[in-house]
């Protein structure tokens, strides 16, 4: 597969502040129709996430967001396959990735965006294992 998560990406990233607060984030989401929202710093920096199941705890609506995000981000430069978003994203049970660039937010991936590969049929089926060279002899020596 030789799509790049460039390719699929997000750009027009809609991003969080670390003093904004629960109601503002909460508004951002709806008013972008989005589910995770990246915390950054002066300069673009990844410093966090906020997703909308962080968000669907009991908080005040004044509570600054840096105090709920999560500051453990999965992050992915935009050059990398999207095999390897794919991957991340299910090995760690999430469905948002922040794509960075010299560790600033240049986009989002999410599991949808990895499914419209599918549904364009962009994504190529490759041929299963065909079993180690062990088993192989193994079956020509009996």
């Amino acid at each position: 597969m030789n799509t790049k998560i460039a390719d699929l990406m997000a750009t027009q990233v809609v991003c969080a502040q670390p003093h904004h607060s629960v109601e503002h984030v909460r508004a951002m989401m709806g008013n972008n129709s989005i589910h995770a929202v990246p915390v950054v710093g002066p300069e673009q920096e990844l410093l966090g996430v906020v997703s909308s199941v962080d968000l669907m705890a009991d908080l005040k609506p004044a509570t600054p967001i840096n105090s709920i995000m999560t500051e453990q981000v999965f992050a992915l430069p935009a050059y990398n396959d999207v095999s390897a978003a794919a991957r991340m994203m299910r090995k760690n049970k999430i469905h948002h990735a922040v794509v960075t660039h010299e560790k600033k937010v240049v986009g989002m991936i999410s599991s949808f965006d990895l499914l419209q590969l599918v549904e364009d049929h962009r994504f190529v089926m490759k041929p299963g294992p065909k079993g180690n060279k062990r088993s192989r002899a193994e079956k020509g020596a009996a």
